[in-house]
């Protein structure tokens, strides 16, 4: 039984543990995508622990029973000492109950956490669930969303690649094209999308980040400059079907005339006007009416079926405005939800690239070799732990490339690996192929060693390995650059008062002697 400071004294250990294990997690290498996404996850789950403590000790320190104050006031009271062996006598009895209950620690449930962290544990396999395509987050699945796309009424059928370049082209398909079908299949795809980034990112707060998409599409929803959805005055007036005509831009009915005969019968159904006769005549109708109220117009102009003029003009007028802001509001929400896809493909643009490309690359594979993957990526799987401790079978020596196994022979003598050059200066240091040669004079240990020589690392020692040479190329250069040293007794030049020029020694040797 905990009290409520004992409780208190808990909370703070657990957030402080959970701030440094958090740490330690952030500051861990993370060699491949399956050890960043399972490192990922232990953070969230450290995050979620820490905000749940974060929250029992805010309901503990506002005290709204009072028990809190109570029992402060029970330890600084006058009687601090019988609650002290109130408390001591009920230890002693939970104690003789229960024997053989062990209390362990904080301290060693993070100690077990750092040591699977650091070790790679059994927990780490399958800490999240992927299916064999999406490789462990590394690749898209997208298969069931492509064969929803590709059996809309209105989609070209198209394979799987081009499909994963233009998924996000929303834009492309026109909106007139955008029914329920297709309504129901952007939100199959951004439950998988949304899925998928839960598993790969469980950082990425999406419910925030959804609440930002939404405010923008607002404001260019509003503004009529979303992509795909953009505001066109003449298709919204000319286009479509069904909808009232605003006259107030017209002043003429030949004006209206303009506009073709199904747009002028359009907007006469829409106001339950008769719409037959020829165009000048649709378009007088159609002009008669604007200023004016539906009930101040002739019986005679109206469709009386059931109801007798302005009443059928009224009602019919009703049922358009309803069913037109019932369309938009239905293109508004299957815009919203493109936008929210517009969002996650940025944030899986990588992993779709990747797809792109890990497709591209098994299809053009044969049945063998993608079945020789199969079994290699199972026994990889069951024997993970074996074959990274197990010695490759390596007889003839060969280097180890990136996976870990000895390269192809006939590489390794491509390359010339099969010869090696021996470096004096180096301390007779050895070198494998003719690349590594060259290269290792412009290394440390070729230039310490002509630093102990006491010779400059320069091109001119290229390809000198043996340290008399190098001794011997020195000395000729030191020669060659006295030869080439300004000396200005032999090499500066004086003139006398007749003309003739001579050099600095001989000139103060006539000019002592008098000759001058």
């Amino acid at each position: 039984m905990e009290t409520l400071l004992e409780q208190q004294r808990r909370y703070h250990e657990e957030r402080e543990r959970l701030e440094e294990a958090m740490g330690q997690e952030k500051l861990l290498k993370k060699a491949t995508v399956k050890e960043r996404i399972n490192s990922d996850h232990r953070v969230d789950q450290f995050l979620r622990r820490y905000q749940n403590s974060t929250e029992a000790l805010h309901e503990l320190y506002e005290d709204k029973d009072g028990q809190r104050k109570k029992e402060m006031a029970a330890l600084s009271g006058p009687n601090e000492l019988a609650e002290f062996y109130t408390r001591l006598r009920h230890i002693r009895e939970w104690h003789r109950k229960f024997p053989n209950e062990l209390q362990e620690p904080m301290q060693f449930e993070f100690l077990k956490l750092q040591e699977t962290r650091e070790h790679g544990g059994d927990d780490e396999a399958g800490a999240v669930f992927f299916t064999d395509e999406e490789g462990y987050g590394k690749y898209l699945d997208l298969h069931e969303c492509f064969r929803t796309f590709i059996n809309l009424k209105f989609t070209e059928k198209i394979d799987y690649v081009t499909y994963l370049k233009n998924v996000d082209r929303l834009f492309d398909i026109p909106k007139e094209k955008k029914a329920a079908d297709y309504r129901r299949y952007l939100e199959a795809l951004l439950e998988y999308l949304i899925d998928y980034c839960q598993r790969v990112f469980p950082l990425t707060d999406l419910a925030a980040e959804f609440d930002r998409v939404q405010v923008e599409f607002e404001e260019k929803w509003e503004s009529g400059t979303f992509q795909g959805w953009k505001k066109d005055a003449e298709s919204a007036m000319v286009k479509q079907s069904g909808a009232r005509l605003d006259l107030s831009a017209f002043s003429s009915p030949e004006e209206l005339a303009s506009l073709g005969l199904d747009r002028l019968k359009s907007a006469l159904q829409a106001l339950g006007l008769k719409c037959g006769g020829t165009l000048e005549q649709r378009a007088h109708r159609l002009f008669a009416t604007k200023g004016r109220e539906l009930e101040e117009l002739e019986q005679s102009m109206f469709v009386s079926k059931g109801r007798t003029g302005a009443g059928a003009a009224v009602a019919a007028a009703a049922v358009a405005s309803k069913g037109g802001r019932s369309a938009a509001q239905k293109q508004k929400d299957v815009a919203a939800l493109e936008a929210r896809i517009y969002y996650l493909f940025e944030v899986v643009g990588e992993q779709r690239l990747d797809t792109r490309e890990n497709v591209e690359r098994r299809q053009a594979r044969t049945a063998d070799e993608l079945e020789e993957d199969a079994q290699a990526a199972d026994a990889l799987d069951s024997d993970d732990s074996d074959d990274d401790e197990s010695t490759p079978y390596n007889p003839k020596n060969l280097p180890v490339g990136w996976d870990g196994k000895p390269i192809p022979y006939w590489l390794y003598k491509l390359h010339g690996l099969n010869i090696t050059y021996e470096c004096e200066i180096c301390g007779n240091f050895k070198y494998r192929g003719p690349k590594a040669f060259q290269r290792h004079f412009s290394e440390w240990r070729h230039a310490h060693g002509m630093r102990c020589l006491a010779i400059p690392n320069t091109a001119h020692f290229a390809n000198v390995t043996t340290i008399e040479d190098a001794q011997k190329l020195w000395n000729r250069l030191k020669g060659n650059k006295d030869k080439q040293r300004w000396r200005p007794d032999a090499d500066e030049e004086f003139e006398d008062s007749i003309g003739n020029v001579v050099n600095k020694k001989t000139f103060e040797d006539l000019q002592r002697q008098g000759l001058l």
